[in-house]
């Protein structure tokens, strides 16, 4: 199965994974470790993270970012522009010019990452753009399987909206920043720009409609997962028509991971419905 593509805004309601130590509601937590030996008081802040409880408050922070850092100068003035989205492409080298126009199609304030399924990354060094890339390698890896290791929560959490895109997606009627003012003028936390109707292999509901500028609906089977993430979901989930894109259908991996895709295929839409089943269950309970 190839899902063609997500952009996700992250809900400032989500909290992160674990609270920041230093609060003034944890420094009474501060006591003596059942590791010490009485003569000196150590540190055990109980809300660190697992494996960290004696380092002192203020030491951990409960989210990073994908933001690049100089080796020299005062850290603080690293950055002088920070990125409000952040692009992510499953890529290899035969799809590099491809890549190349995508990419110029979204501005600055876009941080570009790439994940090379193929291995060969210094070859996108002839891209000015690349330099300031972030370049994620493992071979004969799809596109979720990075999202699900390389964009946590509290990693992606400095980032307004996440696009998670394939390769092979031409961006002739695209452009970034106007995507990003239809999404947020109709309140769009989920969404995908419309598709070209005639070509490829596309679901009814994800087809660009010339007629309108967003429509409510989200397709491949996702939104019956993704909906849980946004309420309510018909109103934040959304195909943004006026600014559409073609799926080239090029096959990144070929035919040996068809078989692979349509048993995963399987197994998703038996955890989606027992997650269903559970969820009506609690329902009827109440």
């Amino acid at each position: 199965m190839r899902f063609l593509l997500q952009e996700i805004h992250l809900p400032t309601s989500i909290s992160t994974s674990f609270d920041i130590a230093g609060k003034e509601e944890n420094i009474n937590q501060i006591s003596e470790s059942p590791f010490s030996n009485g003569s000196s008081p150590r540190i055990y802040v109980s809300t660190n993270p697992r494996g960290a409880e004696l380092l002192p408050p203020g030491i951990v922070v409960s989210e990073s970012d994908f933001f690049l850092r100089r080796l020299w100068g005062e850290p603080s003035e690293d950055l002088k522009k920070k990125p409000k989205y952040l692009l992510t492409i499953t890529v290899g080298l035969n799809q590099k010019k491809n890549i190349d126009r995508m990419v110029k199609k979204f501005s600055e304030d876009f941080q570009i990452m790439l994940f090379h399924y193929d291995g060969q990354t210094s070859q996108w060094d002839e891209f000015e753009w690349s330099k300031s890339a972030i370049h994620v390698s493992i071979r004969r890896q799809t596109k979720w399987w990075y999202a699900k290791r390389f964009l946590h929560p509290d990693v992606v959490a400095a980032y307004e909206y996440i696009f998670i895109w394939d390769e092979d997606l031409g961006v002739e009627h695209f452009n970034g920043d106007k995507y990003m003012e239809l999404v947020k003028k109709h309140g769009l936390d989920i969404s995908q720009p419309g598709l070209e109707p005639n070509n490829g292999l596309t679901w009814q509901m994800t087809k660009r409609r010339g007629d309108q500028e967003n429509d409510l609906v989200h397709g491949w089977g996702l939104d019956f997962a993704l909906r849980r993430c946004v309420e309510p979901a018909h109103e934040k989930i959304g195909v943004v028509d006026s600014q559409w894109i073609i799926h080239q259908v090029i096959p990144s991996l070929g035919s040996q991971v068809r078989a692979r895709c349509k048993n995963e295929w399987s197994l998703f839409q038996n955890r989606l419905a027992n997650a269903d089943k559970a969820y009506l269950e609690e329902i009827g309970n109440r």
